[in-house]
């Protein structure tokens, strides 16, 4: 079934929120542990009246085999080292670098839908992957350093990009049983036990923060999880993990913009062209995949 238009317009809102993830991570004064958990734990206490509140999602929670529990648990674990991973580049590189880098998932998204799930890419789609790929070196070029410090945060952040593409593989197959609230709530609090078991062993606290990072870590858990990576787990039962990685490469922009905004960041002229060669690129892309599907 060819994917509606509604479906594109979520998969974008998705994105945008999505894009917030940087700008509240550089908000908050917390180690990348605490970070993560809190963003997870919050998502998760957010999702549970859903999940309470509605007969069907008891029972079938309550009906999962030890499959559904079982690959529930490792898209935890996968999302809980995505998010270690990927904060911890923060600390060590700028965060367009390690925005541009995480965004990468087309890269392994590609190859894996077509081993995984026998899914075929026109030509006119590849040339977009590349295009849109282009368009995000464009923007993080300036602050891509061979040295030290920004190197070892680049290569986290390369790790982490395969890592969450693994994490929406197994969403696309375990979606396709099992409603967005279970496999939500199952995935995100996995992903809090293993963080909060990482974050113990490093010795970290879990309190005595200041107001504005606890603001900025309820803005990561209702904006950027509930209003984008949930909307992406709702998505994944329309949507290949090839397009949702593809279009997260418009992460990128709505990082620039909020930055702008937020963080007083200009928005270069290099930047700019990227946008554009991004946006070119996304479009080519979708346009050539809605086609052949």
């Amino acid at each position: 079934m060819k994917p509606s238009y509604f479906s594109y317009i979520a998969l974008f809102f998705a994105v945008f929120a999505l894009s917030t993830s940087a700008i509240f991570v550089k908000l908050a004064d917390a180690p990348p542990a605490i970070t993560a958990f809190y963003r997870l734990f919050f998502a998760m206490l957010l999702l549970l009246p859903f999940l309470i509140g509605k007969k069907s999602n008891r029972q079938e929670l309550v009906g999962l085999t030890k499959k559904q529990w079982g690959l529930g648990i490792l898209s935890g674990l996968f999302l809980a080292c995505h998010y270690v991973l990927w904060f911890e580049s923060l600390e060590y590189t700028s965060v367009a670098s390690s925005t541009v880098i995480v965004t990468l998932q087309p890269l392994f998204s590609m190859v894996g839908g077509y081993l995984l799930f026998k899914e075929r890419f026109s030509k006119g789609a590849i040339l977009g992957c590349f295009v849109a790929i282009i368009g995000s070196l464009i923007i993080g070029w300036q602050d891509f350093q061979i040295s030290g410090e920004a190197l070892y945060g680049d290569i986290l952040a390369f790790i982490a990009a395969g890592i969450i593409t693994g994490y929406f593989f197994i969403g696309q197959s375990v979606r396709k049983d099992l409603s967005l609230i279970s496999y939500s709530v199952i995935g995100y609090g996995s992903s809090a036990i293993f963080l909060a078991i990482y974050a113990l062993f490093l010795k970290e606290s879990f309190f005595h923060y200041s107001s504005d990072t606890w603001w900025a870590l309820l803005g990561l858990a209702f904006i950027a999880t509930i209003l984008g990576q949930t909307i992406f787990n709702w998505l994944l039962k329309w949507l290949s993990t090839s397009i949702i990685s593809m279009s997260i490469l418009g992460e990128t922009i709505g990082t620039c913009i909020l930055a702008y905004f937020i963080l007083d960041e200009v928005i270069s002229i290099q930047q700019g062209v990227g946008i554009v060669v991004i946006l070119i690129g996304l479009a080519l892309f979708l346009i050539q995949q809605r086609q052949t599907n």
